[in-house]
């Protein structure tokens, strides 16, 4: 478990330098009202899904990030509809967390990190 816990707080790390474009891309979800549960996926190779806001190559950053939504993300069978209550469960307010998708080693989960501006 601590090898896992490790690679998280890495991982977390490694997107201090993307938390303003993803806080900025959350905003304008929420606030023109295209979702109330944005989310980051947090890739390396290539994902049809989302916008790109962030791409690997192009950005400081080994990180590619796509804006998209749990609607988006049950609309293409990624997250099941007899699952959305239980997600909205676990989301946490996008006031104060980043909900991010993230495809590494680690295998693909939902990871929130805390939003607040501690930018590198």
């Amino acid at each position: 478990m601590k090898g896992k816990t490790s690679k998280f707080l890495q991982f977390e790390a490694e997107l201090s330098g993307y938390k303003r474009m993803m806080r900025e891309a959350a905003d304008t979800i929420i606030n023109e009202g295209v979702s109330e549960y944005p989310i980051f996926v947090v890739h390396q190779q290539e994902v049809e899904l989302g916008i790109p806001i962030a791409i690997r190559g192009k950005v400081r950053g080994n990180w590619s990030v796509n804006a998209t939504t749990m609607e988006e993300m049950i609309s293409k069978n990624i997250l099941k509809e007899e699952k959305v209550d239980s997600f909205k469960t676990i989301y946490k307010s996008p006031k104060t967390y980043l909900c991010c998708f993230a495809l590494s080693e680690l295998g693909a989960q939902f990871i929130f990190i805390n939003r607040e501006r501690k930018d590198i």
